[in-house]
């Protein structure tokens, strides 16, 4: 999908290991295993990714660190866009059409930061005529790579309209947080 934009497969891989683990640093080595590219190629392009402030060096005794510069202008979009690369999004998208008559699939950014939500929040809303027991697996398959309990939510159009239109504070809460569109357009969503 990323490929006519950004040419480069190690500086994908390396983004794609970035944008999956946010908060996590990694020094060169660690990222040639993990990725399973040439030390070379990836020197390269952690030196493309510092230069263009992607990244931060950082010198730790013998070692240099690399991570996510959340201060990136481009930080937030390149979010959204790895998001759609991870497992969850991968299984939804793939599995779309045994999900039901989808209209939206959404994902709060809170997912993809592994951010706990409370009790009453979610990390995923679908809305459509959906088939409940496809959805509760792929989140299942999904929960083991999480961590924890992925919180979702289910409603047909005419509900998810109901409670947006009297102003239900649950549908507005997550509608106003950031989030990636899987499945849908965002301004169909909030209208």
């Amino acid at each position: 999908m990323l490929e006519n934009i950004i040419p480069s497969k190690v500086r994908r891989k390396i983004l794609e290991l970035y944008f999956h683990h946010i908060d996590d640093s990694y020094y060169l080595r660690e990222i040639v295993r993990l990725i399973d590219e040439e030390v070379n190629a990836v020197k390269r392009e952690l030196d493309i990714l510092h230069d263009a402030k992607v990244l931060i060096r950082e010198r730790r005794t013998n070692k240099v660190f690399y991570t996510l510069n959340k201060n990136y202008i481009l930080y937030d979009e390149f979010l959204r866009i790895f998001t759609k690369s991870t497992s969850l999004a991968d299984l939804l998208l793939k599995n779309n059409s045994r999900l039901g008559k989808v209209k939206f699939i959404v994902l709060s950014t809170k997912y993809v930061k592994r951010t706990p939500i409370k009790e009453d929040e979610i990390y995923a809303l679908f809305v459509g005529v959906i088939v409940v027991p496809e959805v509760e697996s792929i989140m299942n398959s999904a929960k083991k790579e999480f961590g924890w309990e992925i919180n979702f939510t289910v409603m047909t159009v005419d509900e998810f309209q109901f409670r947006k239109k009297n102003n239900d504070p649950f549908i507005w809460k997550f509608l106003k947080q950031p989030k990636v569109m899987l499945v849908g357009q965002e301004e169909d969503l909030v209208k």
